[in-house]
């Protein structure tokens, strides 16, 4: 097992950090020992910590943190963050698809006030994860069957295990565009509106742009997109150069009615891009269609796959039962692969990438297992079926797991985000 180099000045940092006066395993040097507990999967720190003080303190320290994405090929866990309802008064947990390990995070912060919170972002950058936005009741509104949006920013410190509330974003919004900028520290987000699950064909529309700075704790008002927009999806891309591309794809804005009664929605078949500069953002460009008429109504579900060699990454949509690759140059969609165990017509999907793989999930009944007897709670929750595309190599493989959740996941509504730690 190969060590850090005792040259390296990063690993001395990590090690000095390190309590002397606590012994992490008897009989090895404390670098060495904390060396070997790194390699733990994070999704079972939660249950190691009690085995001893020293433990508890190693385990929840930013020492471990640092150890890991110091080995991070070794060490770091690719994880997703699953929000299945309202946060402030259900759970989120933790996945680890390797080890089909199920690790629970406290509740956000209540607000007595606010209920039936939806349409939010959950988006990770570095060791934390945001929750940002949404839609909500709230009792001090009026009417108060009228959803309204949120502005509210916390952030989840998996040193602490507690939520921080965040400064809050300058427009109230959700079903928002949102990326990270890890380079600079920094989170995107644009566009958004009111919509509440609840009232699907209704709500504001906003075209705002603003950016959050993680060390000042401030968020800062960049140009507008061009025309309103909601349920559109953001991420950023290498653009010319050293600087990055923030791209806002799909979404809708305008709406119309059938029958003079009924609205329905205007979905957009364009995207819009901005180039990030330090000192603020630059002015937008317009993409045009992506498709043609008839090819689909809206933008499916959108991934994007980093390149390791800091190149152009891929991105993925989710159309149905097929998996489609955006190609840049001509400005459309080609079919990549499609999924080998086809859900039933309308059912809802979970789309997510981990570790360069594509996750198809979805909530499936009749599932083989060794199990004879499962609890009712099991039975309710039914069984996360994932199936894993790896875009290199052209395979597909599957994983079959029980959900901790008191009822079957929703994927049309539930909040998911990946998180490396």
């Amino acid at each position: 097992m190969p060590f850090p180099p005792s040259s390296s000045s990063s690993a001395s940092t990590f090690l000095l950090e390190i309590d002397e006066n606590l012994t992490l395993i008897p009989g090895l040097p404390n670098d060495v020992a904390a060396h070997i507990l790194s390699f733990l999967p994070y999704s079972h720190h939660c249950r190691l910590k009690p085995t001893c003080k020293p433990w508890y303190f190693f385990l929840s320290s930013k020492t471990l943190l640092s150890l890991r994405r110091h080995n991070r090929r070794r060490c770091i866990s690719n994880l997703l963050c699953i929000f299945p309802e309202d946060p402030h008064i259900s759970s989120p947990f933790l996945f680890d698809p390797e080890q089909l390990a199920w690790r629970p995070l406290p509740p956000m912060p209540c607000n007595p006030h606010e209920y039936g919170l939806c349409n939010f972002t959950s988006i990770s950058l570095g060791p934390h994860i945001y929750v940002l936005g949404g839609s909500l009741f709230d009792t001090r509104t009026f009417p108060l069957d009228r959803p309204s949006p949120s502005s509210s920013a916390f952030r989840y410190n998996f040193l602490t295990s507690t939520w921080d509330r965040l400064a809050p974003m300058l427009s109230p919004r959700g079903s928002f565009a949102c990326a990270a900028i890890h380079s600079a520290d920094q989170i995107i987000v644009a566009g958004g509106g009111s919509r509440h699950t609840m009232f699907r064909a209704a709500g504001s529309r906003i075209c705002s742009v603003e950016r959050y700075d993680v060390e000042r704790d401030e968020w800062e008002e960049l140009d507008g997109l061009p025309r309103f927009r909601a349920g559109c999806v953001g991420f950023t891309v290498r653009g010319d150069g050293e600087e990055r591309e923030f791209w806002v794809m799909g979404g809708y804005g305008e709406s119309r009615t059938v029958s003079g009664v009924f609205p329905v929605d205007e979905y957009y078949k364009d995207a819009v891009v901005m180039k990030l500069k330090e000192n603020g953002g630059g002015k937008w460009r317009e993409v045009g269609d992506m498709w043609g008429e008839g090819e689909r109504p809206r933008l499916g579900k959108i991934v994007v796959v980093e390149d390791e060699e800091g190149g152009c990454p891929a991105i993925f949509m989710l159309d149905d039962n097929d998996i489609l690759r955006y190609n840049m140059a001509s400005n459309s969609w080609q079919n990549e692969s499609s999924v080998p165990r086809r859900a039933p017509y309308k059912s809802s999907f979970g789309f997510v990438v981990l570790n360069g793989e594509l996750h198809v999930m979805t909530i499936v009944n009749g599932i083989d297992s060794t199990e004879t007897r499962r609890s009712r709670q099991q039975k309710r929750a039914g069984t996360l079926f994932i199936q894993i595309y790896h875009p290199r190599k052209k395979t597909w493989r599957c994983l079959v797991t029980r959900p901790p959740f008191q009822q079957p996941l929703d994927f049309s509504t539930t909040v998911m985000c990946t998180i490396q730690l």
